[in-house]
């Protein structure tokens, strides 16, 4: 019998990891709902709730138990409910003690901790990939972010940047990105072990301790108060993480696939030459592919924001309302932000950077750049600040319809010339390209963003190196 539930999710294999596919799968998913049992059945024997043959046994093939995912499946057909399923298929494994098996506990128990042991594993391993992108990114600034290219705001040449700075600025969104997931992880993974409404009744006498207990065992932190299930504004709190961590990297694959125009063409993908396929009608193409399917994916773990946001409204103790959409979303969340991870990593370590388009391009606005620089200049020599801003104004309309050196056209204009003497105008053109404090900018964020990393190493939320 083959179970559907494999292969539901994620472009049947096409994206994400088989790490992080593996983690959020149904076998991986089964197999903690037994450890998750075991560990349950070890406490309440070390307690006296459960004899200490019992425990002793279930916790031990809890260990080695191998879940038979067609025999849960036949079993769920006839109960139509996948926790029991699993329980019964792990319990008879533990005869003459299956009985014990569960004992006390309710569904949410054992579902929202295996849930928090999955989240913890998918959380730490989007950190391990965030923190290499981010010294990906940090490779190419030691390595081009000297290059001096015209910086552009509403898609219009502004004032002259460097490469560096401008993936800075992408590396200091993928910072916060960290920061926050290191905040949020405290607060999203939550299991819990409080029986039926959350009042631990059903635990007997020795409840919190069973509780407090089992989640030690597990390494999970235990909540204050629950209800039935672990509150969802935890879960819904990582997957609104999971979809701003997708428009930050969409944001960059923007930027890149911009920068690739044919027009500009500063910045390119990698095109494997003889064996990438660009166009299947157009041998010329060099498409950027990478860059768009992480911006094409990115508007689909936003969309996950919603159901997730949904889904922290309960009526009463518990419902189910959460239960069939979260299926999809939190993995789906997990594995395509993994794939844009593992793309964007990718992109960014084989980025094609070209220095002579950079330079043509920044000049081909023919020094409008200068604009403000002489601007201020003449405030400097007592010209009005809205006089001044008019008068460069109409002179760059002038050197942009008459295709005309900025320079040349204000060296002709009077009022230019009386607030700013020739030689210092000259001066200001002659100047090497002002990028202001680009690189001490850029070579800040890189060690912000290297303590960000450290920081999180040592928080064990990622094992990467700074």
């Amino acid at each position: 019998m083959t179970d559907h539930r494999r292969t539901r999710l994620w472009g049947d294999g096409r994206y994400g990891s088989e790490e992080m596919r593996f983690l959020l799968g149904d076998l991986h998913r089964y197999q903690l709902f037994v450890r998750v049992e075991g560990a349950l059945a070890t406490v309440q024997g070390r307690l006296g709730v459960i004899p200490a043959k019992a425990a002793e046994v279930i916790g031990e093939r809890a260990g080695r138990h191998e879940c038979d995912m067609d025999r849960v499946a036949e079993l769920e057909t006839v109960s139509r409910h996948e926790l029991h399923s699993v329980v019964k298929e792990f319990a008879d494994s533990c005869a003459p003690y299956g009985r014990y098996v569960h004992h006390g506990a309710t569904s949410s128990d054992v579902i929202d901790t295996a849930l928090a042991l999955q989240l913890d594993g998918a959380i730490v391993l989007l950190a391990e990939r965030l923190g290499s992108l981010m010294a990906t990114l940090r490779k190419q600034i030691e390595k081009e972010g000297r290059r001096v290219m015209i910086g552009r705001t509403h898609g219009q040449h502004a004032q002259p940047v460097t490469l560096g700075f401008k993936l800075a600025v992408a590396l200091d969104q993928l910072t916060r990105c960290l920061e926050r997931l290191g905040e949020l992880r405290g607060r999203a993974v939550m299991g819990k072990m409080a029986g039926a409404v959350g009042s631990m009744g059903g635990l007997g006498a020795q409840g919190p301790r069973v509780q407090s207990e089992v989640l030690a065992l597990l390494g999970l932190p235990e909540p204050r108060i629950c209800a039935q299930a672990v509150a969802r504004d935890r879960i819904a709190e990582f997957v609104c993480w999971t979809a701003l961590t997708a428009a930050c990297l969409e944001n960059l694959a923007t930027e890149i696939r911009n920068l690739q125009r044919t027009e500009i063409g500063e910045l390119a993908e990698s095109f494997a030459e003889g064996d990438q396929i660009g166009s299947s009608a157009m041998p010329h193409k060099r498409n950027p592919v990478r860059s768009e399917r992480i911006c094409s994916l990115a508007r689909l773990v936003r969309s996950l924001a919603g159901p997730a946001l949904e889904n922290v409204v309960t009526w009463h103790e518990r419902d189910l309302a959460n239960s069939a959409n979260e299926r999809y979303t939190l993995p789906e969340a997990c594995v395509l932000l993994d794939e844009m991870l593992v793309t964007a990593i990718a992109v960014l370590d084989d980025l094609q950077v070209y220095p002579r388009r950079m330079r043509e391009n920044l000049d081909l606005s023919r020094r409008s750049h200068l604009s403000e620089a002489v601007l201020l200049a003449m405030i400097d020599r007592g010209t009005d600040r809205l006089d001044a801003y008019r008068i460069l104004q109409r002179a760059s309309a002038v050197a942009a319809r008459e295709e005309r050196d900025l320079v040349a056209v204000l060296s002709e204009d009077e009022q230019v010339a009386a607030a700013l003497p020739p030689h210092e105008l000259a001066g200001l053109a002659e100047a090497a390209v002002d990028v202001g404090f680009c690189e001490e900018l850029a070579e800040d964020t890189v060690r912000r963003s290297v303590e960000a990393l450290d920081k999180a190493s040592r928080g064990g939320l990622t094992c990467l190196a700074p």
